[in-house]
């Protein structure tokens, strides 16, 4: 499976954190988790740099350049009307994912 971890810009600093909790709260695939002194990567792969968790951190711990990755295929892709979601990386990253498949067939926009 592809990692999108590997190739998105999120960047995280745990230093920053001071563990409110918006990250996790809004973030729609689990990417964080609050626990112990500081938020938690916890499904880092699952990062779709829609920008949710960098728009409410308080602190700036968290950057990501939405608009980049799989969230801005998705939406384009759904509003063209196109069945087929592919981002900027080059690879068939968006289609690997079935939340994506599926938000894009059903016509149905999920951020």
């Amino acid at each position: 499976m592809f990692n999108s971890y590997d190739s998105n810009t999120l960047k995280y600093d745990p230093e920053l954190c001071i563990n409110c909790g918006m990250c996790s709260t809004v973030c729609p695939h689990g990417v964080f988790s609050t626990s112990g002194k500081a938020a938690q990567l916890v499904n880092p792969k699952a990062c779709m740099e829609c920008g949710a968790c960098q728009l409410n951190c308080p602190t700036n711990a968290i950057k990501v350049d939405n608009g980049v990755g799989c969230a801005s295929a998705m939406i384009w892709a759904a509003v063209k009307g196109q069945k087929e979601v592919t981002c900027g990386c080059g690879s068939s990253c968006c289609e690997s994912r079935p939340e994506i498949l599926q938000i894009v067939k059903k016509g149905n926009i999920m951020l």
